[in-house]
């Protein structure tokens, strides 16, 4: 299936087969889901979500300190409903920079986490967020994405190791591991040292307040 271009603002319907095979016959069944924009209550379906299906220890990863008070890039927090409207998938993607040679400072989106519910592992779903939030990304005209992730499974949508020898995770990581995908030629030719955040900050309540006296 391949997931037309669409405005932020917009859905994709997609729907999942799956073939049944028994002594006798074959069946085929449809599910069918929707990718869109997270809602903002749809906050605690993706953090159970991502509890489900990545483990406690999800929190201690390096790129979790690049998302820690931070909003996710504007425009670019999806997920995957089923048919009764629940979450089943979710990646949102982050604004990030590094020390670039060219010009002082690159900036980029980091990709993650990806996540599917394991009940609906294996049917595609992954693929599609993926594809829709490149699609997206570059509509947008963001200059490149950057993963910590397995280069098998992502060398599918085009990221590779190639560009980013020189920069690092601000934490433990594994190097074959940091991948890019560039939307932008160039985008991302010098840069260099650790990566950091440089989207929105989360502004608690009390600065809320404390803002608007």
């Amino acid at each position: 299936l391949r997931i037309p271009d669409i405005n932020s603002l917009g859905k994709v319907v997609c729907t999942m087969n799956t073939n049944t095979n028994t002594n006798t016959k074959t069946s085929t069944f449809t599910d069918t889901f929707t990718l869109g924009l997270e809602m903002p209550h749809e906050a605690g379906q993706r953090e159970a979500l991502l509890d489900r299906a990545m483990g406690a220890g999800r929190k201690r990863k390096s790129s979790e300190k690049l998302r820690r008070g931070r909003l996710a890039a504007e425009g670019l927090s999806f997920v995957a409903r089923n048919e009764d409207g629940g979450v089943i998938g979710t990646v949102r993607l982050w604004n990030v920079g590094a020390n670039c040679v060219r010009r002082g400072m690159a900036e980029a989106l980091l990709l993650g986490p990806l996540a599917v519910d394991p009940f609906y592992a294996n049917k595609g779903i992954g693929s599609r967020l993926m594809n829709h939030a490149i699609s997206e990304a570059k509509r947008l005209e963001h200059g490149a994405i950057i993963l910590v992730g397995d280069a098998d499974y992502y060398k599918r949508f085009g990221f590779t190791a190639e560009k980013t020898g020189d920069i690092f995770m601000p934490g433990p990581f594994e190097k074959s591991r940091l991948l890019a995908l560039e939307l932008q030629d160039g985008a991302i030719d010098g840069i260099h040292g650790i990566l950091f955040a440089t989207g929105r900050k989360i502004v608690s309540r009390t600065e809320r307040v404390i803002r608007a006296a």
